[in-house]
């Protein structure tokens, strides 16, 4: 208070031995245009037009300096008031006095936290009247030394006496220089913001996220696809391609067993010849071990492309990762449904095989009948006609034993190009499933996780743009 009615040249604020003096806030003022809301805001009641000091300020300066309560007075409220006004005001006179410089209450909760500010902040040693001439400046480089300790090496650090006069000037044209510059506002702002990233990398920590490659993709698709069952499907398009294969081309007189076999994909309310009607499969719904597999798979993304972020930012990661898993096996099983497989689409070479099986059933059937008619001739004792013969065999039979070979050999064939077909179509069925399963997992889980990272590469930006000031 004396320091402030020094530097105001007006009593001013009260000053005495015993403290605390303030109790609340003071405010000397020098251009009252536009300071009434200003010192409302801040909560300053006690307010004194000071009179014009040559050289420092007056009615035109627009300056308001403050007295506040002594911070580290027995009165809680004081403290908190100081606090308060800590973070509002644009620069801060720090006064100190011989006998307590190095306190560490100013130093660790006061300076040490506004270290940002030092463009902003004024310090002084008050009191040095009390000092012997020759200790004077070894206290100051002391109290330098405390304060470059703190992260205010560069403030401005100034020795006084508000009872002799000693100093007093220096700290008004400190003053004068800040408020004509008009650089306080935004040196504080500055501050605070420089101060504000610093303290969100504390909390935050620092790190970027590995973020979604395009391995742990595929792993992830994987993973979902095992658990969304499509390896069944892929085996039931596999299964029911050979069962049409044989119901087409197999041999006439025992393919027709091959319709008691109930076809896989019919089973699966999957063989639709439109199948973006079907909503939903008849596969198994997700149990437990395939639940557990979803989430291990997706857990495992999560770990992957939060790797390298910080603690909390994982987190965010990994929960956004699992927002969608409860849905996510419904939208896998209606991804299924909605995959054409290809399941309604014939093969050219089943109508040439079916053909040439009706020609060789019928030229054995011919056969047959031929030496059936032969056989009812010679029992009813008529006469029996020649028998063709090739090489020595009658022609009829040969007919039955052409057709039946045929009609084997035809059988036998087609199995084994259904099964080469059938594989081949297997492979484009999981593939086209694996797309699907994919998309799904893109929507639930890939985009959320980019979302996040991007997020935390923007944050890290802009923590490194406003720590650069």
């Amino acid at each position: 208070s004396s320091l402030f009615n020094a530097v105001s040249g007006a009593e001013i604020a009260t000053a005495a031995a015993r403290r605390p003096t303030t109790s609340e806030p003071l405010a000397g003022i020098w251009g009252a245009e536009g300071s009434e809301p200003l010192l409302d805001w801040l909560e300053v009641r006690n307010r004194h037009h000071a009179v014009p000091v040559d050289g420092f300020a007056d009615e035109g300066t627009g300056l308001i300096l403050l007295d506040l309560p002594d911070f580290d007075s027995t009165r809680a409220a004081n403290r908190e008031i100081v606090e308060r006004m800590v973070g509002l005001v644009d620069v801060l006179v720090w006064v100190l006095d011989p006998q307590k410089y190095a306190d560490a209450a100013v130093h660790n909760d006061f300076l040490k936290p506004l270290a940002a500010h030092g463009a902003v902040t004024l310090v002084v040693l008050n009191q040095v009247d009390r000092l012997p001439e020759r200790d004077v400046e070894p206290v100051l480089e002391s109290l330098k030394g405390i304060l470059a300790r703190d992260g205010l090496g560069k403030v401005q650090v100034l020795g006084a006496s508000a009872l002799r006069g000693t100093g007093v000037d220096r700290v008004r044209s400190a003053i004068r220089t800040v408020v004509v510059q008009r650089q306080a506002l935004s040196q504080r702002l500055a501050a605070d913001v420089s101060r504000a990233s610093m303290q969100l990398r504390q909390v935050s920590g620092e790190g970027d996220a590995a973020g979604v490659s395009s391995s742990s993709k595929a792993r992830l698709t994987d993973e979902l696809a095992v658990a969304a069952n499509v390896p069944v499907v892929v085996g039931a398009v596999a299964r029911s391609y050979r069962l049409e294969s044989t119901r087409r081309t197999g041999w006439p007189a025992t393919r027709w067993l091959v319709r008691f076999r109930a076809d896989p994909l019919r089973r699966l309310n999957l063989r639709s010849a439109n199948p973006s009607q079907l909503n939903r499969t008849s596969l198994p719904p997700a149990g437990a071990p395939e639940r557990a597999r979803t989430d291990a798979a997706v857990r495992e993304f999560a770990d992957a492309a939060s790797e390298g972020a910080p603690g909390p930012w994982r987190a965010a990661i990994r929960g956004a990762a699992r927002e969608g898993r409860e849905a996510l096996p419904d939208a896998l099983d209606q991804a299924i449904a909605g995959t054409d497989l290809m399941a309604a689409r014939k093969s050219w070479w089943w109508g040439v095989f079916n053909v040439i099986q009706w020609l060789a059933l019928l030229t054995a059937l011919g056969g047959l009948g031929w030496l059936g008619v032969l056989a009812g001739l010679a029992y009813f004792q008529m006469p029996v006609p020649e028998v063709p013969r090739v090489e020595g065999w009658p022609v009829p039979t040969l007919m039955i034993a052409g057709g039946v070979v045929l009609g084997i050999f035809l059988a036998l064939t087609g199995k084994f190009i259904g099964a080469g077909v059938a594989n081949a179509r297997a492979a484009r069925a999981r593939k086209r499933l694996r797309v699907a399963v994919a998309d799904v997992a893109q929507g639930m889980v890939v985009e959320p996780v980019e979302v996040e990272v991007t997020r935390l590469k923007s944050f890290n930006s802009a923590l490194k743009s406003a720590a650069a000031g």
